[in-house]
């Protein structure tokens, strides 16, 4: 389904600047979904602020993976209530992932009143049509759709980075782990035609950028359901070709779907960039099936280790979730074990957080916040160990960095990345930014590296 940009056209603004303010929790997926809502609202006339004081209009991009995100909204949401009695004007609008729960948008409305527009994940492409209806007519609207959409196409992107670009090449999860609420509230998986993204990443090309990273819950399952005959491989071997791309990124990929195909696929594409994140969640055979991971801890670290034979200069970037219910001492002195092994160059750790409508919400033996808290310092000192470790061997060493911008620790320095994922700090003109450069390693920080640019 291919969206109405005319329609939006039609409804543009007149008269005064109008500011809007996006705030998004989550993944990378609600990021996108982040520069879509700006896109169409641009479009329409707006203009972006990160001020929510000068706004008016401010929209919550909510995620609910874990209950610190949606916390967060909550405070949020009721810091505005002050800013609303002053401005009645205001619009205040709740999406993405969080609303998207049974029961949670009448919560959020009966909580707090004073907000004008709730949607869910499916219908996102909707707001300038909402936002229409609360300025002429004055109404309060909640409209989640239950199931997913066909996809919609066109929409207008507001890019935040004019050299690298997500682009999503499918939406949706299948594989229920426990723990997790995504397919829950994203729904089936649906991919993306082919052509389409293709599209996508030339129009990207034609206007400067060097870096596409393509999205999805599980990128190894693209392709099914789809009319063409395609699988992931052979997109990424398709987008590969693509004249004047530089660098092709991917995430997420699960374990039990990343083949051999993929690897070599990565191996033989010049264009797609050494580095895999490849969640392992735990290193307990146990835990994981309790997890429905459909892997071992065997089964990982063979694949782990036939990666790196393929692609030698490969890093490795995981999520790592301590404290699922029942999981004993002995069970994540396994986990520590595999990270020590894998030596990943960055790991995302988090606390398990129960999650409604999942089964592992229900599960006895819930682990208690000390021993949660006390498990994670321990994961987290030797997993930035690891890090600190493959910082260090980057010495001396010459490294492709895309220039992204100003570094944000020191606005004096330039910050980019190598093709395998490494921050790079350096001193460099603002020429430099969005330009594919070459610089030496001369000095590894525990978590990015200071580099001398070659000239």
């Amino acid at each position: 389904m291919n969206f109405d940009i005319e329609k939006l056209d039609n409804e543009k603004i007149n008269g005064e600047k109008k500011l809007f303010c996006i705030s998004t929790f989550g993944c990378q997926m609600n990021e996108e979904d982040s520069e879509k809502l700006s896109g169409m609202l641009k479009r329409i006339g707006y203009e972006r602020t990160e001020n929510k004081e000068e706004a008016s209009i401010i929209i919550f991009n909510t995620c609910c993976v874990r209950e610190n995100a949606e916390n967060k909204v909550y405070g949020n949401l009721g810091r505005l209530k002050k800013q609303k009695e002053k401005n009645p004007d205001l619009i205040i609008a709740i999406c993405g992932c969080m609303m998207q729960q049974k029961g949670k948008a009448d919560e959020m409305l009966k909580r707090f009143p004073y907000v004008d527009i709730i949607f869910g994940t499916h219908n996102s492409y909707k707001f300038p049509e909402y936002l229409n209806r609360v300025k002429t007519e004055g109404v309060q609207i909640k409209e989640i759709m239950d199931k997913e959409t066909e996809i919609v196409e066109g929409l207008p992107i507001d890019r935040k980075s004019d050299a690298k670009a997500f682009v999503t090449i499918m939406y949706g999860c299948n594989n229920f782990c426990t723990y997790c609420i995504v397919p829950y509230v994203r729904g089936r998986e649906r991919s993306r035609r082919s052509e389409d993204i293709e599209n996508e990443i030339k129009e990207l090309v034609d206007r400067g950028y060097k870096e596409v990273t393509l999205l999805g819950q599980n990128v190894n399952s693209y392709g099914k359901g789809l009319e063409e005959n395609i699988t992931f491989p052979q997109l990424l071997r398709m987008i590969n070709e693509i004249e004047g791309l530089e660098r092709i990124r991917f995430m997420t990929s699960h374990p039990k779907d990343l083949t051999l195909d993929v690897v070599y696929a990565i191996r033989d594409c010049d264009k797609v960039c050494e580095q895999i994140h490849l969640p392992v969640q735990s290193g307990s055979d146990r835990i994981l099936k309790e997890m429905n991971r459909h892997y071992t801890k065997e089964q990982y670290l063979a694949l782990a280790k036939k990666i790196r034979s393929e692609i030698p200069d490969v890093t490795f970037s995981t999520d790592i979730i301590v404290g699922f219910p029942g999981e004993t001492e002995e069970d994540f002195n396994e986990t520590l074990e595999l990270v020590k092994e894998v030596q990943y160059d960055a790991a995302f750790t988090y606390l398990y957080s129960r999650r409604n409508y999942t089964p592992a919400d229900k599960m006895e033996n819930q682990i208690s916040d000390e021993v949660k808290h006390e498990r994670f310092n321990r994961l987290v000192k030797i997993s930035n160990d690891g890090i600190a470790k493959g910082n260090k061997e980057a010495e001396g060493k010459i490294y492709e960095v895309l220039v992204e911008g100003p570094s944000k620790n020191d606005d004096s320095k330039l910050t980019g990345r190598t093709r395998n994922a490494r921050l790079v700090n350096f001193e460099g003109g603002e020429e430099l930014i969005g330009k594919l450069i070459n610089v030496k390693i001369v000095k590894a920080n525990s978590f990015s590296l200071i580099g001398e640019v070659v000239k």
